[in-house]
């Protein structure tokens, strides 16, 4: 096993293997050598490695991943060898002359970045002429017309100006122009950038020897920073504050995410691992039968991975030179989120078509109870399931005598009618829901419900049961009491929770009925052990400036600055500016007051 070092490259730190590391510096090193001129080698250099380190960037997935000689081999065949770039000045001016320098090498693409060096403002019109390959003064004059046009212009500029990079290194402005990044490339524009260099020194230097000091002047100025050199760096600045702000929150918010839906998911697997009792609920909904843990890790991966990309961009936005995931840890979690979304959303449509129909099942039976009868309701629960009697909307996981499992449920609703049948009758509707019609039926069917009448005493069953292979399925339970008119009926106050049913329902047996005998009347109960005499005691005196308002038990008195209502045992009397009116018991008197 080879040894490691540890490299700086470009300022970019790398774990390599000791052979490859060899081969690197000896690569490196006759690149040097094969520069005779020394002007720019130094910038030339800088540039190679710094696209060396991209490319090992590219390719390392981890910061703990060592570069071996296949990664150095790979970059060294993109790169070219040395020695097939070994040129004399001469040689280096013919091929850069611009019947060379313009034409892009086959099988490159242009990336965007913004022309610093040929900017008016911010290289954003440059930029966008050398990926188009357009001329930039047709970019600018659209810049114009959008900005004397909609106004849109200078946001949508800003934007730009924002999100492209700048071509600052030699292999970005090889980029920009769609190039190839290796070393002849490198070498030519670098060889470039300090003969323009040279030729404005030269220039303004010739101006100034002719006297033409203004002119000079003018070109010095243009080539420092400029106003909106200045504009833009302040733009920059404000904006690198809001990302890395924005930065912060993702790292916070994915963060807090990522780490709750693994501790959910932990939780489910320790759950089904060790059986605990709220699974056996789960499974009850579950109609696909995938296991709990593979829906939690499904939803782990299609909620958390596009979290996890948020977090890495937090990261990225606040630490400038953070490596890349690579693209095939990225294509794979890309995938893995497309099945996990996929396999929900097929999991949701089928729990959704299991809910589709709904169906019912009614049973009908006559009881002997006639008018002028006396029938007890009264509700009955069973201390093995529970000990409460109650409604309830929810259900729960019991046992039989049997020790089968079943569901059990107190989703019952109980509604009292009146009849103009002799005898009363008992309808029970049971009901459910499933995939199809003929599957909701059978499910309703398969509910099991009970209740007795002996002599003249109803006793319902509070709850019902069904199959624990049927699935909770919104199964419900409607109990309609049918009354013949005339018969009475005494309710016990254990159903109270099951009959507070709205108007719809048309129940003629109201709350607060329990444990009084009501008689059957048509569509109504009459109540007949009902405290008919309730004083109510009512006094009210209200006085103002102009008004008096009374109001008591023996009458209702109101005053006022233009007249007098008056009303108690002895009648009505009404008194305005004009008519006075009397209503007592030797009639109504309706007098003016001008014939008195």
């Amino acid at each position: 096993m080879n040894k490691t070092v540890n490299i700086n490259l470009a300022g970019i730190f790398f774990h390599i293997d000791e052979d490859a590391y060899k081969k690197l510096q000896h690569y490196l090193e006759a690149i040097k050598r094969s520069f005779k001129d020394p002007q720019g080698r130094n910038e030339i250099i800088a540039d190679i490695e710094a696209r060396i380190a991209e490319l090992f960037n590219e390719r390392v997935q981890n910061n703990n991943q060592v570069v071996s000689i296949k990664e150095v081999d790979d970059i060294i065949t993109i790169m070219g060898q040395p020695e097939d770039y070994i040129v004399d000045e001469e040689i280096f001016e013919d091929e850069s002359s611009p019947s060379n320098t313009n034409k892009t090498t086959s099988g490159t693409y242009r990336k965007l970045f913004r022309d610093v060096d040929n900017s008016y403002i911010g290289g954003v019109s440059a930029g966008l002429s050398h990926y188009f390959g357009i001329d930039a003064l047709w970019i600018r004059l659209i810049w114009t017309a959008l900005f004397f046009g909609a106004g849109t212009g200078i946001l949508v500029y800003i934007i730009l100006w924002v999100l492209m990079p700048a071509a600052e290194t030699t292999a970005d402005k090889l980029a920009m122009s769609g190039k190839q990044i290796n070393i002849t490339n490198i070498e030519e524009k670098v060889k470039e950038g300090f003969s323009s260099v040279k030729d404005s020194i030269e220039g303004v230097a010739d101006k100034v020897k002719n006297g033409d000091y203004h002119t000079a002047g003018n070109h010095i100025k243009t080539t420092s920073r400029s106003f909106f050199d200045a504009l833009g760096n302040l733009v920059m600045f404000f904006f690198k504050i809001i990302a890395k702000f924005i930065g912060i929150i993702l790292i916070m918010t994915s963060a807090m995410i990522l780490v709750g839906l693994i501790i959910g998911l932990l939780s489910v697997g320790v759950s089904e691992m060790f059986h605990f009792p709220g699974l056996d609920f789960e499974a009850l909904i579950n109609a696909t039968n995938l296991p709990i843990w593979t829906v939690s890790l499904l939803v782990l991966f299609a909620v958390g991975i596009p979290f996890f990309f948020l977090f890495i961009l937090g990261i990225k936005i606040l630490v400038n030179n953070s490596k890349s995931l690579g693209k095939v840890a990225n294509f794979a979690l890309i995938g893995l989120w497309i099945a996990s979304v996929i396999t929900l959303s097929v999991f949701a449509a089928r729990e959704a078509i299991e809910y589709k129909r709904v169906a019912s099942v009614t049973n009908k039976s006559e009881l002997n109870i006639k008018a002028n009868d006396t029938l007890y309701v009264t509700m009955v629960g069973n201390n093995m399931y529970s000990k409460n009697i109650n409604r309830d909307y929810d259900f729960d996981i019991v046992y039989d005598e049997n020790d089968t499992k079943k569901i059990y449920s107190s989703n019952l609703r109980l509604i009292v009618r009146s009849t103009k049948e002799p005898l009363a009758y008992l309808s029970i509707e049971k009901s459910a829901r499933g995939s199809t019609y003929q599957n909701a039926k059978h499910r309703a069917d398969d509910i099991a419900y009970n209740y007795t009448l002996e002599k003249n005493t109803l006793q319902l069953d509070a709850y019902f049961l069904t199959d624990y292979s049927n699935k909770y399925r919104d199964q419900d339970i409607e109990v309609i009491l049918y009354l013949p008119e005339k018969s009475i009926l005494y309710a016990h106050e254990n159903t109270y929770s099951f009959h507070r049913n709205s108007s719809s329902y048309r129940d003629i047996l109201d709350n607060e009925f329990e444990g009084h005998f009501m008689k059957v009347i048509h569509n109504d109960l009459l109540c007949l052990d009902c405290q008919k005499d309730k004083n109510y005691k009512l006094d009210i005196n209200i006085k103002k400036e102009d008004t008096a308002f009374k109001i008591d038990e023996n009458s209702i008195d109101i005053k006022g600055r233009d007249g007098q209502l008056k009303l108690d045992k002895n009648g009505f009397y009404s008194e305005s500016e004009s008519i006075i009116t009397k209503i007592d018991s030797s009639g109504v008197s309706i007098k003016s007051k001008d014939n008195n």
